[in-house]
């Protein structure tokens, strides 16, 4: 090298292009990374709702005798013969790799099993017949099979279509269900809230020392009312019950009448024909299953069904926690700027605040357990809710304390978001409105802090970005793994912050982790995981819409 390109060399280190190419490389690479995260998780979650073809195999087993076997093809890998050891057979040993096949074949109440690997190599005849049909069911699964009748009442019907007089069947059976969902969560479920508060009345008054039989009598003279309210609906739903249950659709899940199975039309969620299905056909039904899978409840220990009540639960936590830690952390920051003498003390509470936003969450999740639960939990149940125990009302895991926790969580982040936005005024905005006569509250609150709104509104979409992502400490304060119902309603007062909920990252986890079923509930881990990205972008948006409108209200202010 010689001098003049040494020199040239050395202008160009201490310019610092190399740390800008570096930094630029990395940015890059992250956002690779990122958008191949997010379209694996898109591609697997979404395929889950795809209506992929039922096919029938015919395969040999080790005897060399033909057996059959249907389902849907979920997954193809290559594996070296040599791990196959003994297993292998004169087939395999024919290359270096074989392919084997992962078939969900469904009919879990008959078989045993939801999926079983077969190799490519054994397969004698492959086909997919246009009238085999997927019904997929309330319990044990999908279920594959061709509709053979239909049944009322046990007696087998004489039909010209099957399909089309199933398809009239199962809607007259969706109706009565729907009838009954109606009954049991809306007048059932509001009978049953109101006698409980009526139980918690009559121990109240016992525990107040009330002697007159006046207010016990008007408790069970509304009791009484009430139980013949139930009395009637409970007729009604075990007569809605024993009409739905009457209609079954009959199914042959081998080649004779042997293997004919009855299916009743009230465990049946939905069926297709996914083999007879055109592109435009399988794409209405993709995006039918998809808002299905949004607005149902899961079912099947979570491997089958929605998660709408996930959905909900965190939307709404977040929510919560957005009101709890907005104004605790914008009052404390607008304090720590602008009236909090700086000094020794200021400066030590700044290192405190930047420290908690290292702080594993779990951490949070034990103080929300301590504090939270059993501290003001318990001492709100002693106070207020004698009657309930010994069952805790507010003295366990619910809503508020988990929003309150992820709060606790957030709250460094919005401090410090509020002081940097704080900071960025010019001192001549002070100083001009202090001119005019403005007393120092009525410029920090009507000036500064609405200028200062979208560092803060900054913070916000962080905080909620990382709040609605949490899982472990919810594990700790609130989050379930089913929530028998939501903790909005329509019983007085609305809005149950002492009840539990369902969150979509503790689903993925339980989904994931817990689930006795991993084949089954794989997809779902996609898909609960691409819908919890889509709701933490659609609260994020909302945020950013917000700060924008006010960046650009105030933009002119800050030069």
């Amino acid at each position: 090298m010689n001098p003049g390109q040494q020199i040239t060399f050395t202008r160009w280190m201490h310019a610092g292009t190399p740390w800008i190419w570096i930094n630029a490389a990395a940015v890059s690479a992250s956002l690779l990374l990122l958008g191949g995260l997010l379209t694996l998780i898109t591609v697997r979650g979404m395929a889950h709702f795809w209506p992929a073809s039922v096919y029938e195999f015919i395969l040999e087993d080790d005897e060399g005798q033909p057996y059959r076997l249907v389902g849907q093809i979920r997954e193809t890998e290559k594996v070296p013969v040599a791990q196959l050891g003994d297993r292998a057979d004169s087939h395999d040993l024919a290359g270096s790799e074989i392919t084997r096949l992962l078939i969900k074949t469904g009919n879990r109440d008959v078989t045993g099993q939801d999926f079983r690997w077969i190799r490519a190599s054994r397969i004698r005849q492959q086909k997919a017949p246009v009238s085999m049909t997927l019904f997929e069911r309330e319990e044990w699964g999908v279920f594959f099979g061709q509709i053979v009748g239909l049944k009322k009442d046990g007696e087998l019907l004489t039909t010209r279509d099957a399909w089309a007089d199933l398809q009239a069947m199962w809607s007259y059976t969706e109706a009565l269900r729907a009838e009954i969902n109606a009954l049991e969560r809306a007048e059932i479920g509001r009978i049953n809230y109101q006698l409980e508060r009526l139980r918690l009345r009559g121990r109240q008054l016992q525990l107040d020392g009330v002697t007159e039989r006046t207010p016990f009598e008007a408790i069970e003279v509304e009791r009484q009312a009430l139980e013949q309210d139930y009395k009637k609906l409970e007729e009604r739903v075990i007569a809605l019950y024993a009409e739905a249950r009457r209609d079954a659709v009959v199914v042959r899940t081998g080649t004779d009448a042997a293997s004919d199975r009855d299916l009743p039309l009230f465990n049946i969620t939905r069926f297709w024909r996914p083999n007879a299905m055109n592109v435009w056909q399988r794409t209405g039904h993709f995006f039918k299953k998809l808002w299905t899978f949004i607005v149902d409840e899961p079912r099947e220990a979570n491997t089958e069904g929605g998660i709408y009540p996930a959905i909900f639960g965190t939307i709404l936590m977040v929510l919560l926690m957005t009101v709890f830690v907005a104004p605790f952390g914008v009052v404390a920051g607008v304090y720590l700027k602008e009236y909090a003498k700086q000094g020794v003390l200021t400066r030590t509470i700044r290192i405190a605040v930047n420290n908690l936003a290292g702080v594993p969450s779990i951490v949070y999740g034990v103080f929300g357990l301590g504090f939270f639960v059993y501290t003001l939990g318990g001492s709100i149940d002693s106070l207020f809710y004698q009657a309930a125990l010994p069952a805790p009302t507010f003295g366990t895991g619910g809503l508020m304390w988990a929003s309150l926790t992820l709060a606790l969580l957030t709250l460094p982040v919005v401090i410090v978001s509020t002081e940097e936005g704080l900071a960025r005024i010019p001192r001549a905005i002070r100083e001009g409105s202090l001119a005019l006569g403005a007393t120092q509250w009525e410029t920090l609150w009507r000036t500064i802090v609405p200028m200062a709104s979208p560092g803060i509104m900054t913070g916000l979409i962080l905080a909620v970005a990382r709040a609605a992502g949490e899982v472990a400490p919810l594990m700790l304060v609130g989050v379930v793994k089913l929530a028998p119902t939501l903790p909005l309603d329509g019983n007085f007062p609305f809005l149950h912050l002492e009840r539990k909920f369902m969150h979509l990252g503790f689903h993925i986890y339980d989904v994931g982790f817990q689930s006795p079923n991993v084949e089954a509930a794989r997809p779902l881990v996609y898909a609960t995981a691409f819908l919890l990205v889509v709701v933490i972008l659609l609260l994020n948006i909302v945020a950013i819409h917000v700060r924008n409108g006010l960046r650009e209200k105030y933009k002119g202010l800050e030069t």
